[in-house]
């Protein structure tokens, strides 16, 4: 599957967070990198030792987004994915932080009660016996 255009990618993402507000509650996953296959790497000096960190000219952004299905369940896997050019960067994040925080309010908040119940038993256990 190709990328999709920016606006395409909104409307998919949009969808993606209402199905997971629905019975089939889950993960969405968000990932943002820069896509540097074709841009030539400067040679790396003893000034610069890391010299992909400045690249002559701004690169583009990838944005993927999946509903983070596993393998046992990978027919049902949605993959969505853009480019963003660095001259649309600003325009392109605002819309993409009120998607994903419209998004975010449907999401089923995670149970964390079992992980703090364990930690204030530890904290318990260690004062008790440190006393």
């Amino acid at each position: 599957m190709g990328h999709l255009s920016n606006d395409e990618f909104f409307v998919k993402l949009t969808e993606l967070f209402d199905k997971r507000k629905g019975k089939d509650h889950g993960s969405v996953v968000l990932v943002q990198k820069r896509l540097s296959y074709d841009q030539p790497l400067p040679e790396s000096t003893s000034d610069t030792i890391f010299p992909d960190l400045h690249p002559s000219r701004p690169m583009p952004v990838v944005i993927r987004a999946t509903n983070a299905k596993g393998r046992e369940r990978r027919q049902d896997k949605i993959k969505l994915s853009t480019v963003v050019e660095p001259e649309s960067l600003p325009t392109f994040f605002e819309r993409y932080a009120e998607v994903c925080k419209s998004g975010m309010t449907t999401l089923k908040p995670r149970d964390r009660s079992k992980r703090k119940g364990k930690a204030k038993k530890k904290k318990g256990a260690a004062t008790a016996t440190g006393s």
